[in-house]
């Protein structure tokens, strides 16, 4: 055997077993952990607290798993106090800020973790001088928006949901409206308040802690649980062009062949357009939506941009391709325009278990390179799906532009951060549901968004797909998540500082760094 692949199969077994002891022991240690917990007077409950139910159900409803306990801490110190129990009783860990995780990792994505629940820290506060804003592991974006607008005018680039929680979110990237122009959320950390695997509490930087602060920036539940993040935020713009186009007139031609013909000829306008004009700015992003119902828009906006002049010059250029296409364009404030994207819900949402919306659905994502276009095939495999799986289940699939001339996103060093996508282009999502969120799953829509993805990629074998870790998908094996979550170079940089910060593997989820091995002779 090839001494590479040995070491591959002894790392593999080594975490393997690692893992699957801890399962094994987790009802043993139980009853350990919570003496230890009480001793250090962690607030935390059990399946037999009232508030459990509220406490561990996950987003998403398919994927549910029966936390061993989940602590509630207050303090820093009881942060540490509950990974050192963990650890002392063999028990993994993950932190759980908003519970959004698509995998439901935030649950542990296992029977048995230790949950550390971090709706206390909420704090939202900004240096008026310095413009930093520090922002507790425990919040929500909605809220975060609409705080730092209130202390200053300023903001972030960050997602469109308000409910999603701002540390999963961040720490695996962060992409918003505003990125093309401000970079990925991840890219405004200036430092972090984490707590380490041994429980030490350090504040991290460039220049203080480095490796922490490279890894969590893009890895960070597989190094530590951050409590409080420092951004460098922005002057809010005074005005965003927010812009509708409905395109769903090409969806309805005389034929099948003929609707999929023009919905690709129509994609292949916009993309060119996206790598050509000089009438696109990094002011300016946007992404096409499409559903099971017949709806095909493209939605975007254009930040200090001319509404007039934007809504007669360039928006006619992007939609060139959709003939029969109806345009609205908006001049909103910017926290309008946040609201606009988070519609139908508000910007204020509730903290930790208060927060009660769920959904019920199945993700898969590609993302592709900057300099390899979707090609026409792709996108004709792509609407023959779409076409043919309407009415036929919940779906919904979005294209957004993350690349393209001048986008942010992409001129930020390649090895800043653990974050790999600073080569991406469209970040794809298909995204199916049951009709009402809840339970039963349907294993149709499985089959739906598995096909949806997989002709993309089999249309075009040389676009070198990857994925976006903040749409994890649980199907995908330790290895190929790696792999198409962080790359070779990164995930075996990554695999060499787990075994530094984390050598008895406490912070685990099935995909976590440790889980797959390094990669070998591999040009990526």
């Amino acid at each position: 055997m090839h001494s590479s692949t040995l070491l591959q199969g002894l790392l593999g077994q080594t975490f393997f077993q690692m893992t699957t002891n801890s399962s094994i022991a987790s009802s043993q240690a139980k009853p350990n952990v919570l003496r230890c917990l009480s001793a250090g007077n962690v607030p935390y409950a059990t399946a037999d607290s009232p508030n459990w139910t509220a406490l561990s159900t996950p987003f998403n409803l398919r994927l549910q798993y029966d936390p061993a306990v989940i602590t509630i801490p207050e303090t820093e110190d009881q942060v540490s106090k509950s990974i050192v129990c963990a650890a002392a009783a063999g028990l993994k860990v993950q932190p759980k800020g908003g519970g959004h995780s698509y995998a439901s990792h935030s649950t542990g994505g296992q029977h048995g973790s230790l949950v550390i629940q971090m709706e206390k820290f909420s704090d939202i506060t900004v240096d008026q001088t310095t413009f930093i804003a520090k922002i507790g592991a425990g919040q929500r974006l909605g809220n975060v928006a609409e705080a730092l607008y209130k202390q200053g005018k300023r903001a972030l680039p960050h997602g469109t949901c308000p409910g999603v929680g701002v540390a999963g979110h961040v720490l695996h990237g962060g992409y918003g409206y505003a990125s093309r122009k401000w970079g990925l959320a991840l890219d405004h950390i200036v430092a972090l308040d984490v707590v380490l695997a041994n429980g030490s509490q350090v504040h991290t930087t460039e220049t203080t802690y480095p490796d922490v602060f490279w890894s969590m920036k893009g890895a960070g539940e597989s190094f530590g649980v951050a409590t409080y993040m420092y951004f460098q935020t922005m002057q809010a713009p005074d005005s965003v062009v927010y812009f509708l186009s409905d395109l769903a007139a090409q969806m309805h031609n005389t034929s099948a062949a003929d609707a999929v013909d023009a919905l690709a000829r129509g994609f292949e306008v916009l993309q060119e357009f996206s790598l050509t004009s000089p009438l696109l700015t990094p002011n300016n992003t946007f992404g096409t939506y499409v559903d099971s119902n017949g709806t095909f828009v493209l939605r975007g906006w254009c930040m200090d941009c001319n509404a007039s002049i934007f809504a007669s010059t360039v928006l006619p250029e992007m939609v060139a391709g959709y003939p029969g296409h109806i345009d609205n364009v908006t001049e909103l404030g910017w926290i309008e325009a946040l609201t606009e994207l988070a519609d139908p819900d508000p910007l204020a949402q509730a903290l930790g278990s208060g927060y009660t919306l769920h959904d019920t659905f199945h993700v898969k994502s590609l993302v592709t390179k900057d300099d390899i276009p979707l090609s026409t095939g792709v996108m004709k495999a792509y609407f023959s799906e779409v076409l043919a799986n309407q009415g036929k289940g919940q779906f919904f699939s979005i294209i957004n532009i993350y690349g393209g001339p001048g986008s942010a996103i992409n001129t930020t060093p390649a090895n800043g951060s653990a974050y790999s996508g600073r080569d991406s282009f469209w970040v794809i999502q298909n995204y199916g549901r049951t009709a009402n969120g809840e339970l039963p799953w349907d294993a149709d829509i499985t089959g739906i968004v598995d096909v949806l993805t997989n002709v993309m990629f089999l249309a075009q074998p040389e676009g070198k797909f990857t994925a976006y870790v903040n749409y994890v998908d649980p199907d995908l094996s330790a290895q190929r998540a790696a792999r198409e979550y962080y790359g070779a170079a990164t995930y075996n940089r990554l695999l060499a500082l787990k075994r530094v910060l984390d050598p008895d593997f406490v912070f685990w989820h099935p995909q976590a760094v440790g889980m797959a091995v390094e990669f070998y002779n591999d040009l990526d």
